[in-house]
């Protein structure tokens, strides 16, 4: 598949985050019902607010340059509406402000968005248990009542992202010793032998023990639920990307090889890749397209010319076959599955899932070097 499909799907997209951003809706792109297209908003971002963000200012970045200062203007406003959840007790802050505001920073030199993750860094780093070596999920996590302290999930391994990246910005060493001890806990935490991914688990706050594993959001506790599988591909994937330590790519490795291994033959997972019901259940786009992303990221890592081909290979079949089975003409990425045990949002575009497969569709298209964010 060449540069001008990439470029085609990229086009339709753009189309889409372009009539999203003229919307005037406060508040924050959340996941859209497939029959109406219409998207639900957040009103302080949840967990994904940052995602749309990242959309308009990658968008700034690699576009036509006569849209780049309105794309800039539009990326300003949504970065500026997550400015309240600074004070947010919750470690989903880490993409709030990495994707929404960080990435202003890292693509387009914005200085107010440099200073708002900053900020965000630094409330993040606050959160730190130095007895756990991790950032626990917080009072406010969204999805789950009541977390508190105790908690810790494999999306978060990501944090590394915005610590190192502040790290860098501020001279401050706090930020790497943070980011590289929450990163190595949580392949104790969520990486099975076998490497498939455990969503979370609760640790005592005193020492650090671990209590119990489960994935509260899987067919089962003890099943793979295909979403954190992708996260834990991502989150060590950047680790190794932002640490300059390639000791990660082995979780990292671990998690894509059993990936691979295990999602169907075209590509595509399910929501959870033990549920009973299969073939005859839900897809995860959402989760595929964070595998795409992670796939590309560690082929531009390794040194094993061998393992980069793989990868490059297995990420461009993969970005193909959601494109083509899955993206809509106006430019939504269809059946992603939000929360299958709950039912909330289980066939829609899913606002993350766009983004990292926009992601994907830069570094194929050349438009983006797949360790610069």
């Amino acid at each position: 598949m060449n540069h001008l499909t990439w470029n085609d799907a990229i086009s339709r997209i753009r189309a889409r985050v372009e009539e999203t951003a003229r919307s005037e809706q406060p508040g924050f792109p959340h996941f859209a019902d497939p029959q109406t297209q219409r998207w639900t908003w957040s009103s302080d971002g949840d967990w994904t607010g940052g995602y749309f963000n990242a959309m308009l200012w990658l968008g700034a970045y690699a576009g036509p340059l006569g849209d780049r200062e309105r794309w800039l203007e539009w990326a300003r406003k949504f970065t500026e509406r997550l400015r309240p959840r600074l004070a947010s007790d919750s470690s989903s802050r880490a993409l709030l402000f990495y994707y929404g505001a960080a990435l202003g920073s890292i693509l387009d030199g914005d200085r107010a968005a440099h200073d708002l993750a900053l900020e965000a860094a630094r409330a993040l780093a606050a959160m730190y248990n130095p007895r756990a070596g991790v950032l626990p999920l917080g009072r406010a996590f969204e999805e789950v009542s009541n977390v508190g302290a105790t908690e810790a999930e494999i999306d978060m391994v990501q944090a590394v992202a915005l610590l190192m990246w502040a790290g860098r910005e501020s001279g401050e060493d706090k930020f790497r010793t943070i980011a590289i001890n929450h990163a190595r806990r949580h392949v104790e935490f969520c990486l099975r032998p076998d490497g498939s991914i455990c969503q979370s688990a609760s640790f005592d706050p005193a020492t650090g023990a671990i209590l119990r594993r489960y994935t509260h959001k899987g067919i089962t506790d003890n099943s793979t639920w295909a979403r954190a599988q992708a996260w834990g591909m991502l989150g060590w994937a950047l680790s190794a990307q932002w640490c300059e330590d390639l000791s990660f790519l082995g979780p990292a490795a671990k998690a894509a090889d059993w990936w691979l291994a295990h999602v169907p033959e075209d590509r595509i997972a399910y929501w959870d890749f033990d549920d009973p019901a299969i073939p005859h259940t839900n897809r995860d786009t959402s989760a595929t397209a964070i595998a795409a992303a992670s796939l590309l990221k560690l082929s531009a890592l390794t040194r094993d010319e061998s393992q980069r081909r793989t990868w490059r290979s297995a990420a461009e079949a993969t970005v193909r076959a959601l494109i083509e089975g899955h993206l809509g003409p106006e430019g939504g990425l269809w059946d992603g599955c939000f929360n299958k045990r709950i039912g909330v949002a289980t066939r829609h575009e899913l606002i993350w899932g766009t983004y990292y497969l926009f992601e994907a569709l830069h570094v194929l298209a050349g438009r983006l070097e797949p360790a610069s964010v």
